[in-house]
């Protein structure tokens, strides 16, 4: 079944989607501030437990590292990869719906 969204133009698909995404995502950072405010570890719904859990990461301070290592042993140690962007910018006087 293809729904009607696969008809348009991808630049617009891509906006109509990523404004979907955007609301579902400030929906979803409420539920999850929602379930964190309660305190529990476990959540039981109809359709599914959530589990809440806590651990440790380990971040490095580039900006220590700056300051402790030279030009030459900071570029020895760093890799370069290709970023990819893309970037939405509706048009002049049209609104997207979401």
């Amino acid at each position: 079944m293809t729904s009607s969204i696969d008809s348009l133009p991808l630049a617009d698909r891509y906006a109509i989607l990523k404004g979907d995404i955007d609301l579902l995502t400030k929906e979803l950072d409420k539920v999850k501030a929602a379930i964190k405010a309660t305190g529990k570890d476990e959540i039981i719904g109809d359709l599914a437990i959530v589990t809440v859990s806590l651990s440790e990461r380990s971040t490095l301070d580039t900006k220590a590292v700056k300051a402790l290592l030279t030009a030459e042993q900071i570029a020895s140690c760093t890799s370069v990869t290709l970023v990819e962007t893309l970037r939405l910018k509706p048009k002049t006087g049209i609104t997207v719906l979401a």
